[in-house]
């Protein structure tokens, strides 16, 4: 719930860096382009669950007032008795979940770099934090991208102290749209993982976003997020306490409109072709600083998805799906 504040960086913040003399960027015309190509969402098929229009798709999933949040707090993250020490605390958890789901599909034995060998995009990566301390350390080749360039100023600066680094930890001030654009050019599906931490909370389109990772990974490719439950509870904690409260994070960081439920985002997920392996609830303690995992996902929560395989079931049209389903539920409660 504190940890939010990371995610506003994301895939969303699109701001087009040079604008052509019609007004958009020779990237936003490309990604234009790959977005005609995509489903209109009344239409899709295949997941035998109801779609959940989670917000009016745009193709793009700008943030303005985020962004200009961002901007003055990009010298600070590498603080971790500031605004973003409930992020640092997280690696504690996100780090081994990474990790060890990613051990699951790729057993490969690399002694002291689990990670090697693996290709990882840290979409809203501010300044670091998960992108080079952790997965790059773990012997991951890692991109990092974030809309705002001081933040991703200050990451490059923190990572140039590191030798070790060099070569295995880039990073890249766009929007995840405009990699994806760009991806459209060159080589679509060359991640093993896309990790958004702390991200989806803070999207105005996730139905983009979405898309986005598809397209960036490969068949089998991992996805990760941790985001915010849309309870009463996350209300209470994640906006009266940490803000106006424990003022653990400024006034105005959580929009409890924009939070997402297990439930509808397993179903978004499934709608742009991942499946959805794991779902685990989190929890912040303020007086201690740290972070447990819980049965409850009530607050916090980290999912990890997969992108279907080229051998994937087909897509079935949404009638014989649901047909099917309705079958199984009486198969079941007659045993």
């Amino acid at each position: 719930m504190f940890s939010c504040k990371f995610g506003r960086l994301i895939s969303g913040l699109s701001v087009p860096k040079t604008a052509a003399v019609c007004g958009m960027s020779p990237i936003r015309l490309r990604w234009t382009a790959v977005c005609r190509r995509r489903a209109p969402p009344e239409t899709r098929r295949g997941t035998g669950l109801r779609r959940v229009s989670v917000r009016p798709s745009s193709h793009a999933t700008a943030d303005q007032d985020e962004l200009r949040r961002f901007q003055l707090l990009a010298s600070k993250w590498w603080d971790e008795q500031g605004e973003f020490a409930a992020l640092h605390a997280m690696n504690d958890l996100r780090v081994p979940f990474i990790r060890d789901n990613l051990l699951s599909l790729h057993p490969e034995n690399h002694p002291g770099r689990p990670l090697a060998g693996l290709k990882i995009l840290d979409a809203g990566c501010g300044g670091g934090l998960l992108t080079e301390k952790p997965l790059g350390r773990l012997g991951a080749s890692v991109l990092g991208i974030d809309p705002v360039e001081d933040s991703i100023s200050t990451a490059q600066v923190h990572a140039s102290h590191d030798p070790e680094l060099r070569g295995r930890v880039r990073y890249q001030a766009c929007t995840l749209e405009e990699l994806s654009a760009e991806e459209e050019e060159a080589e679509a599906g060359r991640f093993d993982a896309v990790v958004a931490s702390e991200v989806v909370e803070h999207l105005a389109d996730l139905e983009t976003f979405a898309f986005c990772c598809n397209h960036m990974l490969k068949p089998g490719g991992s996805l990760f997020i941790t985001t915010i439950n849309k309870t009463n509870l996350s209300f209470a904690l994640g906006i009266v306490a940490a803000e106006q409260l424990l003022r653990i994070v400024p006034s105005g960081t959580h929009d409890w409109e924009k939070f997402i439920t297990p439930v509808e985002l397993e179903r978004l997920l499934e709608s742009n072709g991942f499946s959805v392996q794991s779902v685990q609830g989190m929890l912040y303690n303020p007086l201690s600083g740290a972070w447990s995992w819980t049965s409850s996902t009530a607050i916090n929560y980290a999912l990890h998805a997969v992108k279907a395989g080229d051998d994937a079931r087909p897509e079935q049209p949404e009638g014989r799906a649901l047909e099917e389903e309705e079958e199984s539920h009486r198969a079941g409660a007659q045993s």
